[in-house]
């Protein structure tokens, strides 16, 4: 299973509910971390989900955004027939400060089935409050943002799921020109081999949350792809005329050309392909949003694809 991590903004939800809507089997389970004060985007995204009979959690304690830690609020925002679906799962970053006797009483106060918990920072594996949270019989899944081999053996008939970080993120667009091309996974070849239930990571957005931002003087496309039986690489298009943020239009048809040519060359056929082609044969311009939203939907589906195969 792959256990993609993704904010709960407008073009992240939408690339989930497009991928969800798509026909056929689907080994994707989204993470997605609640980041702001509305719930409609977010609902309605978890509706097709659920209508879909896709798996998927909901950070229930987010640590970005503008509801840090609001457990509450976010609990009383989800309407009781996705919480009460079985494809819902509950998920909990467990970080320095988290009191485990609060969240396990919130666990159970809640009725809270199949919860998975994140597992960013833990002061002491054998503190017994941690260990009774662990053991609890509704936690089944464990997500782990680095490797720990010890706490892994502890965790007896549950779940393990690696995540990590592998879009190697440039402060500028213009910066992806010096690594066009570059290695982005090979999880989907090994993580059983390696004893792990499944695989994270934070698709070709990256780790860091930014909320916002401004007109960029570069076009970037970010698309993964099958290198070869074992690696998934990522390849970044770039627009040629980045001295000034004006012509905006003009700089994605720049680095849609170059995508365009990519795809065929490599007859990549996944409907997130077809979108971006079709805005540039129609000479359109979608909006950053819009193409982060193709770059995300193209890893679904490319990892889904992957793993259908095997």
């Amino acid at each position: 299973m792959y256990y993609p991590y993704l904010r709960a903004k407008q073009f992240e939800l939408l690339a989930v509910r497009e991928f969800a809507n798509e026909e056929g089997a689907k080994k994707v389970h989204p993470i997605i971390e609640p980041v702001k004060k509305t719930f409609n985007s977010l609902n309605r995204a978890l509706g097709i989900l659920v209508s879909n009979n896709l798996s998927f959690s909901i950070i229930m304690n987010p640590q970005v955004g503008d509801i840090i830690g609001n457990t509450n609020f976010i609990s009383e925002n989800i309407p009781s027939e996705i919480k009460d679906s079985e494809y819902f799962c509950p998920a909990f970053i467990i970080h320095a400060k988290t009191d485990y006797l609060s969240l396990i009483d919130f666990i159970e106060k809640e009725k809270f089935q199949n919860v998975l918990l994140i597992l960013s920072v833990i002061k002491d594996i054998e503190d017994p409050n941690f260990i009774k949270l662990c053991e609890l019989q509704n936690v089944k899944t464990f997500l782990f943002e680095k490797e720990d081999r010890t706490l892994k053996r502890k965790l007896h008939g549950k779940r393990a799921i690696l995540l990590k970080d592998n879009f190697n993120t440039q402060k500028r667009n213009s910066d992806y020109i010096n690594q066009d091309d570059e290695l982005f996974t090979e999880e989907h070849a090994f993580y059983t081999e390696d004893g792990y239930f499944g695989f994270s990571d934070y698709t070709t957005i990256g780790k860091d949350f930014i909320d916002g931002g401004r007109l960029p003087y570069a076009i970037a496309i970010h698309l993964t792809y099958k290198k070869n039986n074992t690696q998934v690489w990522v390849k970044h298009f770039v627009s040629d005329t980045n001295d000034d943020n004006s012509n905006i239009q003009g700089k994605f048809g720049e680095a849609a050309e170059k995508a365009v040519k990519f795809i065929d060359e490599k007859g990549m056929s996944y409907l997130a392909c077809a979108e971006l082609r079709g805005y540039y044969n129609e000479g359109a311009y979608p909006g950053l949003g819009m193409i982060k939203k193709i770059s995300i939907k193209n890893h679904l589906e490319l990892i889904n694809d992957l793993l259908t195969q095997d």
